[in-house]
């Protein structure tokens, strides 16, 4: 909020106001003196109270806070359409440590499994220098900002000096933000269901790479949403065809009759950042 000189109140976008900050009351509620009325749990300002804030009454109000957060920083910004990237944590850079691995076998396949993180971090490199025309307004790479592809996205938007976004969420183990991730647009989440809607609320593409249980969950929510007409068809590509295909029999549930025929057109397979981005391109006409 400022002053103008005539003394009238206006917020950042113009509108009159002449109410108290809450962050002016939340300072000076701060400083109170110390009593058995002011220390009492009771007394701290609602907005203000974690243990008030982290009630399993509040959650309604909490799944709120973590979708406008996200959505009010990336209005400010300015970002009118993502590209949205998942893939495994566990794989590492060429030349890099397996440190996932629990056997040779992991240790083996995980290291050849490098090649998609260097494609990851092309394919995002052609994202951010397409979305430059834009001033980075469009087609701005969006991971779980995490390690692995995750990072790959993020460190590929970076080497062609682009903004990326990092949506992490607290887990016990793989997700501290990996260090590529644009820090004003560098979240974490406690609701997996509100991070599944800030990936896909700006998405103009999502490429899946090769991954786990987590990448496997994004893969399938992304696809039903789209064939159920819950959003608009985009490019969804997945990298690695021999992988997905033995990971996934997709024809073998057309077969049966699980899925439709044209269900299968909802998939594009690309083995290389040239390909995926050719798709992309393709659908847009750029």
């Amino acid at each position: 909020m400022t002053r103008l000189k005539n003394g009238k109140l206006r917020r950042k976008d113009g509108v009159w106001d002449p109410l108290k900050r809450s962050s002016a009351d939340k300072q000076q509620a701060d400083v109170i003196p110390k009593t058995p009325q002011s220390d009492s749990p009771s007394y701290r300002l609602a907005y203000a109270d974690m243990d008030f804030l982290c009630r399993e009454e509040l959650r309604p109000v909490r799944l709120q806070l973590e979708l406008l957060k996200t959505e009010m920083a990336l209005t400010e910004r300015g970002i009118k359409s993502t590209v949205v990237m998942f893939g495994g944590a566990r794989i590492p850079e060429p030349g890099g440590e397996a440190w996932a691995a629990r056997n040779e076998t992991q240790k083996r396949n995980l290291e050849q499994s490098s090649v998609y993180y260097e494609e990851a971090r092309k394919f995002a490199r052609l994202c951010t220098d397409y979305g430059a025309k834009s001033d980075h307004l469009e087609y701005v790479v969006v991971t779980g900002g995490g390690p692995g592809v995750m990072e790959a996205g993020n460190r590929g938007a970076a080497d062609v000096g682009g903004p990326s976004i990092g949506l992490n969420i607290v887990l016990p183990h793989e997700q501290a933000p990996n260090p590529y991730v644009t820090p004003e647009l560098s979240f974490n989440f406690h609701y997996f269901a509100i991070r599944k809607m800030h990936f896909l609320m700006r998405a103009k593409a999502v490429v899946i790479f090769p991954g786990g249980f987590g990448t496997l969950d994004e893969l399938f929510e992304t696809l039903t949403l789209i064939q159920t007409k819950r959003m608009a068809p985009i490019p969804l590509i997945l990298f690695g065809e021999k992988f997905w295909r033995s990971v996934v029999n997709f024809e073998f549930l057309v077969d049966f009759g699980t899925i439709a025929p044209e269900d299968m057109e909802l998939l594009h397979f690309a083995e290389t950042a040239d390909d995926a981005w050719n798709i992309v391109s393709a659908y847009y006409e750029h």
